[in-house]
């Protein structure tokens, strides 16, 4: 009884360690030897002067007019300016649908909901000259905050089930490009072709599209690569390697202009959607190998248990195997998706003219800007930063809540 009351007595006293104090942390990792201190020292330093060097040119010496006068081709290119209240009811919807995920999930999407609402403030407040700066624009960016908050409280309530929120945002995807684009002349909404389309509108798109589109046809071209018929397992892997042979220059040339000789004259497909279609089949093929990897990571243990409890084997693939496979591939399915978002400012070589290729334009249009590219190419660089560094955020948080790489 002693030696098991003194057991109980010693596993009651086991405390997790308590946190590293900030100044002991710093003393044992950066000053713990004349060395360390030394390159402690020398790196605080070389912050420093780089970084006041950054901070002023950022603030001082960069002139930003070609970003700060042309703020509406950046986002929307040649879109008829009469015509914007669509892009903003598009936003609105977003926002609105945003915040119906984060009553509904709270989490990540919390934070998702919070820096986009950042982002609208912060726009509303830029000093930008243009359309972009005048006062209606800036109160349509601060109208996106309540919708945000209204649509929190709607998600947040009982009856509204993540079958709608889903529903809405699959709503989404086709309601906001029907409404960019119109139905035709006489109506409330003219159609404007996709030849005036640009900007950060067309990367968002076809990034978007592409995404949503080539994951399932990825999961599909795995499972058919594993399937145990020979004609879809050997139409997926000539479609895997076939177009992972080639590169994405070459799939965008062929989907833009060589497609369009096989078609009848009648029939034609718009550029932008057929630039959606090369990069959704390209980063389709990239996704079915990542997927593949996963299946394989799946023990047989797992189909046998399935199988000893009656499962059949679209059960047991849609239930047991998919589930564990994806889970296992998130941080290269992500990657690739980073990869497709870059990838868009490849379009520009089928004259669709994404924000990459707005920048361009704005250097050539004016003779002063030709000695700021610097500053066009920063701009444009810290905005892709952004929107990857959300996506790599939002993989990193998937994973902890879904328990990568604990077990």
């Amino acid at each position: 009884m002693t030696e098991t009351g003194n057991t109980q007595q010693a596993s009651v006293n086991i405390r997790p360690p308590s946190p590293t104090k900030p100044v002991v942390w710093i003393r044992r990792n950066l000053f713990n030897n004349w060395f360390n201190s030394l390159l402690t020292l020398l790196a605080l330093g070389m912050i420093y002067f780089i970084g006041r060097a950054v901070l002023e040119w950022v603030f001082t010496t960069a002139d930003w007019r070609p970003v700060t006068d042309n703020p509406i081709l950046y986002l929307v290119g040649q879109y008829p300016r009469d015509q914007l209240w669509r892009v903003g009811v598009s936003l609105l919807l977003v926002s609105f649908l945003t915040g119906m995920s984060w009553g509904k999930w709270r989490g990540i999407m919390r934070t998702f909901a919070t820096l986009l609402a950042a982002g609208f403030v912060i726009l509303a407040i830029i000093p930008v000259g243009g359309q972009m700066g005048s006062l209606t624009v800036r109160i349509f960016f601060l109208i996106n905050l309540p919708a945000i908050f209204l649509g929190f409280l709607l998600g947040s309530r009982r009856f509204v089930t993540a079958r709608w929120v889903l529903g809405g945002w699959l709503f989404s995807f086709v309601a906001i490009p029907f409404l960019l684009h119109g139905i035709g002349e006489g109506t409330v909404l003219p159609i404007v072709e996709t030849t005036l389309w640009g900007g950060l509108m067309v990367t968002l798109i076809l990034a978007v599209g592409g995404i949503l589109l080539s994951f399932p046809l990825g999961v599909l071209l795995a499972l058919g690569r594993q399937s145990s018929l020979p004609v879809i397992k050997g139409f997926s892997i000539v479609f895997i390697e076939g177009i992972r042979g080639v590169p994405l220059i070459t799939i965008l040339f062929m989907s833009s202009i060589i497609l369009a000789l096989f078609l009848p004259p009648e029939l034609r497909i718009d550029r932008l959607v057929r630039a959606l279609i090369g990069m959704t089949i390209f980063s389709a093929a990239y996704t079915a190998e990542n997927v593949r990897g996963g299946l394989q990571a799946v023990p047989d243990g797992q189909i046998e248990a399935a199988k000893a409890v009656g499962l059949n084997k679209f059960q047991t693939t849609l239930l047991i195997v998919l589930p564990q496979a994806l889970r296992a591939v998130i941080p290269a399915i992500v990657g690739q998706f980073i990869s497709l978002f870059k990838d868009t400012t490849l379009v520009i070589i089928v004259a669709i003219v994404e924000l990459l290729n707005i920048g361009k334009s704005i250097l050539q249009s004016d003779v002063t800007y030709l000695q700021l590219q610097l500053e066009v190419y920063i701009f444009i660089a810290a905005v892709f930063w952004i929107l990857s560094f959300f996506m790599s955020f939002a993989s990193r948080r998937l994973e902890t809540v879904l328990g990568v790489g604990e077990r």
